[in-house]
């Protein structure tokens, strides 16, 4: 089939290459020149494991191509995917001028002899937000045009946004036309996934739903840790023992520094507030927000309790990333921890294996060192904090790493570490939800 995608980010691109590596003629258009030039010369606006690797073999193969010319896209293509941005408000309500911008676009470069069209909404949106798309194609498109809108949510996760488009545990489609659910079921039929059918408005409120709850989970293990930590106990035992339960299931029970990211934080968001316009407010959502920010700050107490006074410590953080596998800093805790040790005066020295650039400019004017090399992050420091679970982080050499530091304290704020490797190796080790193992008597 013949495909556009609007939006060249972490939803489009990957979507956009997945489709044409299962052989469908894809064309993914971005009105940002630079970025369709660099994917033009093969060089990637983004880091995610294989992606460099998939959209060069798809270029060459012709299945795949980059453009900014939206007009030729929706004359070429059946079917059109909507990608682009959706950031939240102060409010935390949607920002939705993208979507609109995009829909009048559309509706602007469709003719009546250019047959049925299917508009697809990829980007996570409120309730609601299919019908306003078909209202400004409606209200824009010349009359006797052919068009239906549906919502088909993407449920990818930065890091491993290849494998899960690949091989989706489901596929939800969202239309009240036959026809364009026809059409979508086509596009999937490659991927040998149960596709889910639903009305739209039921689509769009799965993503929120889905993401709000996953969030849930995060917000309630880390509220356990804190128990946990007061009683003795470990929350990495007592999560195995819950998760154990099939109605439960262990994933998303990893107690931490919170979730962050370009999604949880903005759908938690979000969906409080389409619950509230709706007049039935999540209020349990509040309390997901609530635990998260307070898990930060716990965190952070400690450090400063075991260093009485953050001013002119080096603190080396390990991590800028708001989670392992992708360059992107959006929301990222790390990066918040970083900013917060900064403004208290802390000497903060910075390093991720892939987001040192996006974590430097996340970081522009807060005078934070970002280095090439972990283990020169960590010379002279006081107090290592690790921040993203990437692996080399739990392989490190932790002998070489005591030695170059001035003193030997770590805080393990992913639970990475395997704690009797770092005592043995001379640390003292503090994680979430854990007991502190190691000496405590260490000069601050």
């Amino acid at each position: 089939m013949n495909l556009a995608i609007i939006g060249t980010g972490y939803v489009g691109l990957t979507t956009g290459t997945c489709f044409a590596e299962v052989g469908h003629r894809v064309v993914c258009v971005d009105n940002n020149a630079e970025k369709v030039q660099m994917l033009l010369e093969g060089r990637m606006p983004l880091y995610e494991p294989d992606l460099e690797y998939m959209i060069r073999s798809n270029v060459d193969a012709g299945r795949l191509k980059f453009t900014t010319n939206l007009e030729s896209a929706v004359e070429e293509c059946e079917i059109i995917f909507i990608a682009v941005p959706t950031p939240p408000h102060a409010d935390g309500s949607v920002d939705l001028s993208y979507i609109e911008g995009v829909s009048h676009e559309i509706a602007d470069a469709l003719k009546p002899g250019l047959g049925y069209r299917v508009v697809v909404d990829k980007s996570t949106v409120p309730v609601s937000t299919g019908g306003k798309v078909y209202q400004v194609i409606e209200r824009y498109a010349p009359l006797g045009v052919d068009v239906d809108v549906v919502s088909n949510p993407e449920f990818l996760r930065e890091g491993s946004a290849v494998h899960d488009l690949m091989n989706p545990d489901r596929v939800v489609i969202g239309s009240d036309s036959q026809r364009a659910m026809d059409m979508m079921k086509r596009v999937y039929q490659p991927f040998n996934a149960p596709i889910v059918e639903v009305d739209l408005a039921s689509a769009e409120l799965i993503k929120h739903a889905a993401n709000s709850f996953l969030a849930l989970k995060i917000s309630y293990i880390n509220a356990v840790s804190a128990v946990c930590e007061k009683a003795g106990a470990d929350v990495e035992l007592v999560a195995r023992g819950i998760g154990m339960d099939r109605r439960i299931s262990s994933h998303f029970l990893n107690a931490g520094l919170g979730y962050g990211g370009s999604c949880f934080p903005k759908d938690v968001k979000g969906f409080i507030n389409v619950s509230e316009q709706l007049g039935a407010p999540m209020e349990i959502l509040k309390e997901v927000e609530r635990v998260n920010a307070a898990q930060l700050e716990r965190f952070l107490g400690r450090i400063r309790k075991k260093l009485w006074v953050l001013r002119n410590k080096k603190i080396a953080v390990w991590g800028m990333a708001f989670k392992k596998n992708t360059d992107d800093v959006r929301e990222s805790v790390a990066i918040k921890l970083i900013k917060r040790l900064r403004e208290e005066g802390a000497c903060v020295s910075a390093y991720d294996p892939k987001a040192s650039e996006t974590g430097a400019r996340a970081l522009a004017g807060y005078d934070v060192t970002i280095c090439d090399d972990m283990y020169e992050c960590a010379r002279g420091a006081e107090v290592l904090v690790v921040a993203t679970e990437w692996k080399q982080f739990a392989t490190a050499n932790l002998v070489k790493v005591r030695e170059l530091m001035r003193l030997p304290i770590m805080f393990d704020g992913r639970n990475i570490m395997h704690a009797e490797n770092a005592v043995h190796a001379g640390f003292e080790y503090h994680s979430v939800g854990r007991k502190t193992l190691g000496r405590t008597n260490l000069r601050g």
